[in-house]
């Protein structure tokens, strides 16, 4: 891969370090060497932006509007034409935990749609197989959402051929898990009634999820995010996020 010449965008309170300079030309083939271009230039920047060898906490970098934490973090790639924003989270002067909540609503959607299409497919060929793997799907992205088969698909298919476009908003990332994770808990117990040869139960319990899917899918509403809420205002162990107020 050749070493591919970009430009970063640098946010005010990051300018003092930059000559007051809102745009920066760097090369390389990666994220992390694009921003280590820009650390040779300007090097009083590291201890802005790095704690170590890693980003800071608050500091996001975007390719165009992706996070590269929803990538490949650093070792993103870079493709000809794509500009690299960086956003501390005191951009803009919101709230710090607003500004690091950050949450691409494309890969939500990437996930609905697979789910519905793989339940559907199971249901119309009659076999627990596809179901079981949209439990486990479900059951990676609740706990490793970089590992998410639904992440993948999204930046390393639909969103490099251009079928869909990033949605980053602010947002709490664990009512989306936790609703995955009943996702991936209703559809294990669809798959157990089929190999017991309940069907009737099997399937109704996966058209609940597929239900469910849909109406996120298509209507924003997420059932499993309400009951997240709720949980919360209810002071329940491990639900600790509120909606963010902007």
């Amino acid at each position: 891969m050749t070493e591919i010449a970009t430009k970063i965008k640098i946010p005010t309170p990051l300018r003092a370090y930059t000559e007051n300079k809102a745009e920066i030309g760097v090369k390389g083939e990666t994220v992390g060497q694009a921003l280590g271009d820009l650390l040779t230039q300007y090097p009083d920047l590291r201890t802005q932006l790095y704690e170590g060898d890693r980003l800071r906490n608050f500091v996001n970098v975007f390719v165009g509007e992706e996070d590269i934490r929803y990538r490949d973090g650093l070792e993103t790639e870079l493709s000809p034409g794509d500009q690299l924003r960086i956003i501390p989270s005191i951009a803009g002067g919101k709230n710090p935990e607003v500004c690091n909540r950050l949450v691409d609503h494309s890969v939500i959607r990437t996930s609905q749609a697979t789910l519905i299409l793989l339940v559907l497919a199971g249901f119309v060929l009659n076999t627990w197989v596809l179901v079981a793997l949209a439990s486990i799907a479900l059951a990676i992205s609740a706990i490793e959402p970089k590992d998410s088969p639904f992440r993948l698909l999204y930046s390393k298919v639909l969103q490099p051929s251009g079928l869909i476009r990033p949605d980053v908003k602010v947002d709490n990332p664990e009512p989306h898990r936790f609703s995955q994770a009943i996702g991936a808990t209703v559809t294990a117990l669809a798959v157990v009634a089929l190999l017991l040869n309940v069907p009737i139960l099997g399937w109704a319990l996966a058209w609940l999820v597929v239900i469910l899917a849909g109406l996120n899918l298509f209507a924003g509403i997420c059932v499993g995010c309400m009951m997240y809420y709720q949980l919360s205002r209810l002071k329940v162990r491990g639900f600790t996020r509120l909606p963010i107020r902007s």
